[in-house]
């Protein structure tokens, strides 16, 4: 007998039917969104340098997690879990750094893995369009153009 694939969470939020009514999967739902919440956190202070990361853990616990946000119920995650993953990933994140650039060919060093500007205002303009259906993804598309344009310039 096979395993049950789950497919990947889109979001921190639930996913209709899943984990529902305390079903055996509601674990494996926290989790999951545990990992995804982890990645965005992690993302976060990647973007925020200065910020210390049980900041961010805090607020995340306190401010997301099984929270409504903007009319969207946001998922319950695995607090522990998501914890660990962050503190673990950014106390060793130069350990992390370095064994990945080891498995990089040279056409693809850690240095290529950042994504132009261009590619990264398309993404997050679709991202927009996910959460915004009125004029809010073109604010972000001009927003994030204009910064690309000062930060960026010779890229644009």
């Amino acid at each position: 007998m096979s395993t049950p694939i789950e497919p990947p969470p889109v979001g921190l939020r639930p996913e209709t039917g899943e984990g529902a009514g305390g079903s055996p999967r509601g674990g494996s739902r926290r989790r999951s969104v545990a990992r995804l919440a982890a990645v965005q956190a992690i993302y976060q202070l990647e973007v925020n340098r200065g910020v210390d990361p049980e900041t961010v853990v805090r607020e995340f616990a306190r401010h997301r997690f099984g929270r409504e946000i903007d009319g969207d119920q946001y998922g319950e995650a695995d607090p522990a879990l998501f914890a660990d993953i962050v503190r673990g990933t950014m106390a060793d994140l130069e350990r992390l750094d370095t064994t990945i650039t080891t498995v990089l060919t040279e056409e693809w060093p850690l240095s290529r893995l950042d994504v132009p500007p261009r590619v990264s205002i398309s993404e997050y303009t679709t991202v927009a369009h996910a959460f915004f259906s009125g004029k809010e993804p073109g604010l972000a598309n001009g927003v994030l153009d204009k910064l690309g344009r000062v930060l960026r310039a010779v890229e644009m």
